[in-house]
């Protein structure tokens, strides 16, 4: 027993829960848990612990929440741990040298897209909103520079036209956890073979800016579509009606052609709100009204607020 390697995990959201639960189920020694301070959530700014501090808790394991991990004082702390290897997994933080350089079996990250391509950190939100057909996890060493380590094992699955981000953020956490526990005994063996990312390939995936939220109605259809899911569940994609933002839940493409500018409304009824695109046009199935509920085209209807002829997208 005394040969386990020590590990630090290191992870936040829910998308590294799965990896930690993994680690634990096979007998693995993790001797610390570090994660992100609690943060307010929500309207009433309630403080929140993230997901993966609840996890470690219930497991009883020690968790360590430093605001900045290159703060000396948490360098030290990490360092007192002794970690033969760091397992992170959307921690949130770049790695001080000093982090990277001690564990004997280094540092590797749980990552959440077919690297090199979409390094940083809304890897799924980005292959949903570029319409691509698969993705997969990524696990590699980690370096200074972000997600530009040496693979040590890949697996891609498909993605399908029902997917959003919630569907496919479940899926790549099973399937990240998974990968982990192939990976980690070639690993700790010294037998797996380290593979360079290829510079030429690489992609970046930054966080979602409010920006990309907006809808641009001159795109086409296909790539509206994509946009809604690929902010669905969060932060999810907005238009402007009557001057206040319109959220947009779920769509689907139309094929049809019109003469209207993009951004008019061609049709309102209990099947969904029809607008104009830069390509075919966009059925709105549910929506979000500012100060509303979330409700389907069917509830939206009812109401007859929206009429045909009114463009969205308009500040006024």
């Amino acid at each position: 027993m005394s040969q386990r390697p020590r590990i630090v995990f290191m992870g936040t959201p829910d998308f590294a829960v799965p990896s930690l639960h993994m680690l634990m189920d096979k007998g693995y020694e993790v001797v610390g848990v570090i994660t992100q301070p609690d943060r307010p959530v929500g309207r009433k700014r309630v403080l929140t612990p993230p997901p993966v501090k609840v996890a470690a808790e219930k497991m009883g394991l020690p968790v360590f929440q430093p605001e900045r991990l290159r703060e000396p004082e948490a360098v030290a702390r990490f360092l007192a741990m002794k970690p033969d290897l760091v397992v992170t997994a959307a921690y949130g933080q770049l790695l001080p040298e000093e982090v990277l350089r001690a564990p004997k079996h280094g540092c590797i990250n749980v990552h959440a897209s077919l690297l090199p391509k979409y390094r940083g950190g809304a890897p799924i939100h980005h292959a949903l909103i570029n319409g691509e057909k698969e993705t997969g996890v990524t696990i590699m060493y980690m370096v200074k520079e972000l997600d530009a380590g040496d693979i040590l094992s890949q697996q891609a699955i498909p993605i399908t036209d029902e997917d959003d981000v919630g569907t496919l953020h479940d899926r790549l956490a099973k399937v990240g956890a998974d990968l982990l526990a192939k990976t980690l005994p070639p690993l700790l063996e010294g037998t797996i073979q380290p593979i360079p990312q290829n510079p030429a390939e690489v992609t970046y995936a930054p966080n979602i800016r409010r920006e990309d939220e907006k809808i641009d109605w001159t795109r086409p259809a296909r790539d509206l579509f994509n946009q809604v899911r690929g902010l669905r569940p969060w932060p999810v994609a907005f238009t402007l009606w009557k001057g206040k933002p319109l959220k947009i839940w779920r769509a689907l493409v139309l094929e049809t052609e019109t003469m209207e500018p993009p951004g008019t409304v061609l049709r309102v009824d209990e099947a969904g709100v029809v607008v104009a695109a830069g390509e075919n046009a966009l059925l709105i199935k549910e929506l979000q009204p500012a100060g509303k509920k979330r409700m389907t085209a069917d509830q939206f209807a009812r109401g007859r607020n929206m009429e045909p002829g009114e463009r969205l997208g308009e500040d006024s």
